[in-house]
């Protein structure tokens, strides 16, 4: 059975935003959310600046800032926190991945830090192992209260 992708575009005042894209605008306050529902997984991808989760785009320079980061870096971990699912799916958190090159968390290999005055974003992937995931009736996202 192939995947089932259903994007999710979410928009609130420095919630969390979409990355900007060739020849497009950066906009803050909109996020890209993506969930692919299979039989034994849920998977949920996110792209978001940082100013929407940390509220600036650049790599954190006092102490302060690096704890907001480490702070957010640490709540995106406890993702099961932020995406309940449909408990008929029977599903738990699997595997979280978190990249930013500003933050210094992995990215992929053929990706190039971000300079200095580009808008620094953050990729996440949130992997759900579950007993019937098509069963998903609905999926509760905590992003907005997580990230204010």
């Amino acid at each position: 059975m192939k995947p089932l992708f259903l994007p999710l575009l979410l928009a609130a005042s420095g919630a969390v935003a979409l990355p900007a894209q060739a020849g497009g605008a950066h906009q803050h306050g909109v996020a890209r959310l993506d969930v692919a529902v299979e039989p034994a997984r849920v998977t949920f991808y996110l792209d978001t600046p940082l100013d929407n989760l940390l509220g600036f785009e650049r790599a954190p320079r006092s102490d302060a800032e690096r704890q907001q980061a480490a702070a957010a870096v640490a709540r995106l971990q406890d993702a099961g926190k932020l995406f309940r699912i449909d408990g008929a799916a029977g599903c738990k958190l699997a595997k979280v991945t978190l990249s930013s090159a500003v933050l210094g968390l992995p990215t992929p290999a053929a990706a190039a830090p971000a300079a200095k005055d580009d808008h620094a974003d953050l990729d996440g992937r949130f992997e759900f192992t579950c007993t019937a995931g098509t069963r998903a009736g609905f999926v509760e996202v905590g992003l907005f209260e997580a990230f204010a």
